[in-house]
């Protein structure tokens, strides 16, 4: 048996990931230590709550002595650490939380790593540590080599994590890697975020806001790609590495919601062009060949396969 602790587990990615290893891995006891703030959601997890693999624990990874206790008790093979917050928006509003468990919190695992002896930790980044891309210039990618150069207090405060991972690795020899993924769509997703908003949005006809004039690129990961990719480096990845996790599938903003509109079969009327984000970034592409080569990690779903699969979820399961 091995025991892997998931922080922020009752979030977007981190509740699609305790499903994911629950369901391939019959000998994994899972930990899911989340504060349950307002984009935690136990409900996610709803269908699992009474697996015996499975336990919840409500803590702050900023709370050092919560997080020492939890460790000491629990004797953890794996931490991943999903726990962040991530809304970009709010980080421009209120940067201090951000610092708080970002970068506090990471900290605090890194030493509880350290002082009870971890076998692995992971690290979940964004790839908006790196800044952004000109939009013309489509033959350029984000790879592990290009210098971080964040936009906002919620990208700076990723990066920042992502050093002091580094600096464990270099000086304590801390046994961890990181990812730095795209922006992630799927179910169980909090609607602050683009695609469950517009989704939900035009389903009962209301108004779709888009900065701008939403030509802005993002490169679309499916959540459950991503999860395949973090299993694949926490099992195979090498100790003190950065892998890059993209989708293949880059889309401009407005496109994306032209699609979403489309396959509801509501009318493009509803978007409503708003006030551009201070300092949004431009484009955001990842190039992924390192774990497709180093691990043998591929996307399974394409933007259109996926996007049809998340519509219907978010339909089947809007109350």
């Amino acid at each position: 048996m091995k025991k892997i602790l998931v922080t922020g587990g009752a979030g977007f990615i981190g509740s699609n990931f305790i499903h994911y290893i629950l369901d391939k891995y019959s000998n994994y006891n899972v930990v899911n230590l989340d504060l349950l703030t307002y984009a935690g959601n136990l409900e996610n997890l709803s269908d699992i709550e009474n697996n015996k693999n499975y336990k919840f624990v409500k803590g702050d990874i900023a709370n050092r002595e919560l997080v020492y206790k939890l460790f000491e008790n629990e004797k953890f093979d794996i931490v991943v650490n999903f726990a962040a917050e991530s809304n970009v928006d709010k980080s421009v509003i209120n940067p201090g939380i951000f610092i708080q468990t970002n970068v506090v919190g990471t900290q605090v695992l890194l030493d509880a790593v350290n002082k009870y002896k971890v076998d692995r930790f992971h690290q979940v980044s964004t790839d908006e540590v790196y800044g952004d891309l000109p939009i013309e210039k489509t033959d350029l990618f984000f790879t592990e080599n290009t210098p971080i150069n964040p936009s906002s207090p919620y990208s700076a405060s990723k990066a920042s994590a992502d050093m002091i991972a580094q600096s464990y690795f270099r000086t304590y020899n801390t046994p961890l890697t990181i990812s730095r993924c795209s922006n992630n769509y799927g179910p169980y997703q909090f609607p602050e975020k683009l695609i469950p908003l517009m989704i939900l949005n035009a389903i009962d006809d209301k108004e779709l806001p888009v900065y701008g004039k939403g030509i802005n690129v993002r490169d679309w990961l499916h959540v459950k790609d991503h999860c395949s990719a973090i299993d694949a480096i926490i099992h195979h990845g090498k100790i003190g590495e950065v892998y890059n996790v993209g989708g293949n599938s880059e889309k401009t903003n407005i496109d994306v919601v032209k699609i979403i509109l489309k396959e509801l079969d509501k009318p493009e009327s509803l978007i409503k062009f708003v006030k551009d984000r201070p300092g949004h970034d431009l484009r955001y592409a990842i190039d992924s060949s390192k774990i497709q080569k180093e691990l043998g990690w591929t996307v399974k779903y394409m933007f259109e396969k996926g996007i049809k699969e998340t519509i219907d979820w978010y339909v089947d399961n809007y109350k």
